[in-house]
This record gives structure tokens, sequence and C-alpha cells, in this order.
């Protein structure tokens, strides 16, 4: 958590997923090999003073590292995301989409960072904005972080990156 664009004070928001097993393991319907829902998320201990959210989630383990998968901003301060909700504005992921993008690794084993933060404000991006342009956005204006770790491994290997 020593991310230059984060207060003194941070928060720390907890993030979670019923639909993860015991091992961290994302189920199939939440990547490419499934529906490629985007997984239900509960988020605990988010600041009282929180304007908006802004999620990002990436996959630190590909190829061209970090693969984003999903960006979205402005999100009204909730503890519930439900499944395949998007319940803010969306920015462009790293499969050139605005649209949540499953996991879906090439071969091995990778992990999936999904980062929530609370800001002070609502931020002004249009949507399909890039996650680059997203962090930019958010520099001085996160009060509160968390992130949960979801792991996946494909049955079958492809030439996808992420």
């Amino acid at each position: 958590m020593k991310d230059k664009r984060f207060h003194n004070h941070v928060s720390v928001i907890q993030v979670s997923s019923s639909v993860l097993d015991a091992t961290g393991e994302l189920p199939r319907k939440y990547t490419c090999e499934g529906d490629n829902f985007s997984p239900p998320l509960t988020l605990d201990c988010i600041p009282v003073n929180t304007k908006s959210l802004a999620l990002i989630m990436e996959d630190p383990d590909a190829l061209e590292s970090p693969w984003t998968h999903w960006v979205m901003w402005n999100i009204e301060p909730t503890c519930f995301i439900g499944e395949t909700e998007s319940p803010g504005v969306q920015g462009l992921n790293d499969f050139g989409v605005v649209v949540y993008g499953g996991p879906c690794p090439p071969s091995g084993s990778h992990h999936y960072h999904f980062k929530v933060y609370a800001l002070n404000c609502h931020l002004t991006l249009p949507e399909g904005s890039t996650r680059k342009e997203l962090e930019l956005a958010m520099d001085n204006h996160i009060i509160g972080y968390g992130e949960m770790v979801g792991r996946y491994k494909r049955s079958k290997h492809h030439t996808l990156v992420g």
C-alpha cells in the first residue's frame, strides 16, 4: 500500500467473494472458458466519507504484466456488487473492450487481483478511458483501498495473454 496516489491515512477495505473456494480458485463460470461473468464482490469497511468507488482487476502473472481485465469507476459506495453487475462507468481493458474480461491464462495458474479504491469524489473520466487515465484521475483522491486475489488455471492451452 505504498502507492503514491494514497493519502497518508488510507482506510483498509475488506474485499471478498462468495464464489472463491477455500484455495482461492475462481470457478470456470467467471472465466473465458465459462460464461465470462464478473464475480460478485462483497466490500466491508468502506470509509464513511466515500463519494465513489473504483475497481481495477489485473493479472500480474501475464506476459504483458499487469494485464488489465476490468476497469470501472464512479461506483456508488456499496457493500455488494452482484454477479454480472457493472454499477459504474467502465474503461477499456487490455482485451480492447469496455467490459469485464474474465481470466484466460495461456498456461499455468495465474493470480487475479480485484483492487477496490474508495475515493473522496466522483471522477469526470469518459467511458472507455484507460487504466492509466483512471489511475491519474484518482491521484490524491484515494481514502480507502482493499484487494482480493483469486486464481485460475485453464483446462486447455491457448494463445491469449490474460
